[in-house]
């Protein structure tokens, strides 16, 4: 029965891509003769054409991808049952969260390769841009904080991850030379990358690298603030591109060994939860939604297609496999996430981290791989992580120099880490974090306003990324409330404000688009 319903589910998410996705490439209206940012603006830095559509795939997926739509998935099961959340899963991702990410892609190369929030002073208004501006930096300032800390975290709690997912940085230089610098051809490239991505990872199982001192969090996050200083200004395609790219690799194993061990091994489904009510962190509409998160839509999404994935697509006509099908690639992976819980795991040990429980859930689906099985989902974990955070580093800079009509790369940059790191080591992200699921998914919302604004003024079909908008804004708004209501009672009027100044800002952001609306209506 897993089987079927692993199948069915798969099968549905590979038919919105081939079927749903065109009819939304057709509105868009992709030009495959027409030059891209990346050709018209290279600068050998930010601005670099992919040499092929595959390794911008696995920038782009890597980047996206993160933790996001593994704990998503595996605590809204907890919560609520894999029902819900699997439903979720292909719905939102189909008419939602691919459209959101594909035709985020697809205005920003269309504009010169520019942010969402950019854009949004064009379509919609120069106020709605700012205000939409500073949110996303103050957003991606916490993201870049949070995926710091855990990495930190994740290094001092399993010391076997840290060769591998250090030793990358500089296989990924390595070729990103050849590629671009040597002209070695890409397989050949790929073949080595994938042999020394290989070998770090035995090496680091048999060699496990522990600082053992008593600030190794702070050593670790210096090192890693450090290495994101650098991300963001050495040539996308030396080392960010090549990094994710080989990276992607490891996750695609994932989901090729979870798939076959789901094949293998049949599980039956009598201690699997269809449906759960339990309330502990809200009802089931609207926070379920929230918590699934990047596993349907994610605004964090757009940034990346806005921010890194624009400035590198050499041709239009690779947009919907890269916008799209990265967000059906995602979805593909919150399915495993959830099948590996829901049905890997006969019951849900006391105590243990999403991240554990994946962990637990994959070595049991994974049988195959014997004691190495857990170790290998803590490698890909990490590695997503580690790409998150250099990635966000680098959109966070874009949007700094957008923002503060910034021209030093360096200055941004330096701006960027340092006020990450203070809400590392000051603590103070642990208290802005409850409130990150709900502005991601407000992100998605509002992008996907920028994106029906864009297609309103070009005579287009704007009801495919209205609705979908829509739905977005009742569920985020609904979801602030929710929280908004439980920090009252708890006294935590900081959180209670920061959820108001959220409702309004969304609001704020719908009615300037009205005025648009009925300017074209």
């Amino acid at each position: 029965m897993s089987i079927i319903i692993f199948l069915v589910a798969i099968c549905l998410l590979l038919c919105g891509y081939f079927f749903y996705g065109k009819v939304i490439r057709n509105i868009l209206g992709i030009d495959f003769k027409r030059e891209t940012p990346a050709h018209t603006h290279h600068d050998g830095v930010d601005y670099v054409p992919a040499k092929n559509w595959l390794i911008l795939f696995g920038h782009h997926f890597a980047s996206i991808s993160g933790a996001g739509p593994i704990v998503g998935p595996i605590i809204a099961y907890m919560y609520w049952g894999w029902v819900g959340a699997l439903l979720w899963i292909i719905v939102g991702s189909i008419f939602i969260g691919g459209v959101h990410d594909f035709a985020s892609l697809f205005i920003s190369v269309r504009e010169g390769a520019t942010s969402i929030g950019q854009i949004a002073q064009k379509y919609i208004s120069k106020r709605a841009s700012i205000v939409l501006l500073i949110f996303l930096w103050l957003a991606l300032i916490i993201v870049i904080a949070v995926f710091a800390s855990i990495c930190a975290k994740s290094f001092i709690d399993e010391p076997k991850i840290v060769m591998p997912s250090v030793g990358l940085i500089p296989v990924a230089i390595i070729i990103g030379l050849l590629i671009y610098r040597f002209r070695v051809n890409i397989p050949m490239a790929t073949i080595l990358g994938l042999i020394l991505l290989t070998t770090l990872i035995f090496l680091g199982a048999k060699f496990p690298i522990a600082l053992g001192i008593k600030n190794a969090y702070t050593i670790w996050l210096i090192i890693l603030f450090i290495y994101a200083f650098f991300a963001s200004i050495i040539p996308v395609n030396i080392l960010l591109q090549p990094r994710d790219y080989i990276s992607s690799f490891l996750l695609f194993f994932g989901i090729i060994v979870a798939f076959a061990g789901i094949m293998l091994k049949p599980i039956g489904l009598e201690s699997v939860h269809f449906f759960k009510f339990n309330t502990t962190l809200g009802p089931f509409f609207p926070v379920m939604f929230i918590t699934v998160a990047c596993g349907a839509i994610s605004g964090f999404h757009s940034l990346v297609a806005s921010g890194t994935t624009s400035k590198q697509l050499a041709s239009e006509k690779d947009a919907q496999k890269i916008g799209y099908g990265a967000m059906i690639m995602e979805a593909i992976l919150a399915t495993i996430a959830l099948v590996c819980v829901a049905f890997g795991l006969k019951s849900i040990p006391q105590g243990k981290t999403p991240i554990e429980l994946f962990a637990l859930g994959f070595g049991r689906i994974v049988f195959f791989l014997g004691d190495y099985a857990n170790f290998v989902a803590l490698v890909i974990l990490n590695a997503f992580i580690l790409t998150t955070l250099d990635t966000a580093t680098r959109i966070t800079r874009f949007l700094t120099q957008e923002l503060f009509g910034m021209k030093s790369k360096y200055l941004a940059t330096v701006i960027v880490v340092l006020v990450s790191g203070y809400l590392v080591l000051s603590g103070t992200w642990q208290t802005l974090w409850p409130m990150f699921g709900a502005s991601n998914q407000l992100v998605a919302g509002l992008a996907l306003i920028v994106v029906s604004a864009y297609l309103i003024k070009k005579k287009r079909n704007y009801k495919i990324a209205f609705i979908p908008a829509i739905i977005m804004f009742v569920v985020t708004l609904s979801a602030l409330i929710v929280k908004g209501i439980d920090f009252l009672k708890s006294d935590n009027y900081l959180l209670l404000l920061i959820s108001i100044v959220l409702v309004f800002l969304g609001l704020f952001i719908m009615i300037e688009f009205r005025k648009v609306r009925k300017s074209y209506a």
